[in-house]
């Protein structure tokens, strides 16, 4: 009985709710976070440049990776499954160039990530607090929280 428990367990889609709550706190202290999202493609090949980690998502384990001084904050973390399977992973950087100057570090390693696969991320910006979410290497507009919501939810199936 424990292992079909387990079997059904497998393959949840993320909880958007609770990666958005977390990320809409960590907005209103200006924790800056780095959520990479995996859908098809594999990122097994970045969590080999972090610490890997099999738990599942919630919102106060977010907030305490993300936390100044905790010692997984540097670097992004990925969820596969509504399981956060590594953090402080190191992501490739896009070259581009028509990425605004006063974009930094964090938001050129989401775009690089999400130009080489087809991830999603999710930034809080810890200059201004702002929630920026990048697929397909560009940055999706939003007018407010629930429009953001209903597209990450779009996006993440």
């Amino acid at each position: 009985k424990q292992l079909k428990f387990l079997q059904t367990e497998i393959g949840y889609e993320t909880d958007t709710d609770i990666v958005l709550d977390a990320c809409k706190k960590m907005a209103k202290t200006k924790t800056g976070a780095l959520i990479v999202i995996e859908k098809t493609n594999s990122l097994d090949f970045l969590v080999e440049t972090g610490d890997s980690m099999n738990a599942t998502i919630s919102e106060v384990l977010l907030q305490s990776i993300f936390y100044k001084n905790s010692p997984l904050h540097d670097g992004a973390l990925i969820i596969r499954d509504n399981n956060i399977i590594a953090t402080r992973v190191i992501l490739p950087i896009s070259n581009s160039t028509k990425i605004p100057a006063r974009f930094g570090l964090r938001h050129r390693a989401a775009i690089g990530v999400s130009e080489k696969t087809d991830a999603i991320c999710l930034l809080v910006s810890e200059e201004t607090g702002e929630i920026s979410y990048i697929k397909d290497g560009e940055f999706v507009l939003y007018e407010n929280f629930n429009e953001l919501s209903e597209k990450l939810k779009k996006d993440v199936i």
